[in-house]
């Protein structure tokens, strides 16, 4: 299995599902706090190139920031990006990534799935 890196928020339920998942079943993986370590433009396009989708499928629609920017109706992926970039917490999660793939580990049942992928 290829080494794997979680994008990680502490304060998300299933992204500590899906940590505690990799640890319990001796998975080798990375933690990047994503909110703490927020990923560039290029990181966020090249996960987005590994999941094979759109920029606005990577937003958490769910977040009072999302609605509070109001960017529900913002069709441009470089202002999204942005969005993104600036505000990491728009970020769905988790997201486990390896050199040729990535997926977002939602929901936590799904993960044991997306570990034979790896």
């Amino acid at each position: 299995m290829k080494k794997i890196i979680i994008w990680h928020n502490n304060s998300c339920s299933k992204s500590n599902s899906a940590k505690c998942f990799l640890e319990d079943n001796g998975i080798e993986f990375d933690v990047r706090n994503y909110l703490e370590n927020p990923p560039s433009k290029d990181e966020i396009k090249e996960v987005l190139k590994k999941l094979n989708i759109s920029v606005k499928e990577l937003i958490r629609d769910s977040e009072k920031l999302y609605i509070d920017l109001n960017i529900k109706n913002v069709e441009d992926e470089n202002i999204l990006l942005n969005f993104m970039v600036e505000n990491p917490i728009l970020i769905q999660r988790p997201i486990l990534i390896s050199n040729e793939k990535a997926y977002i580990a939602r929901p936590p049942k799904k993960i044991e799935d997306i570990i034979n992928e790896f």
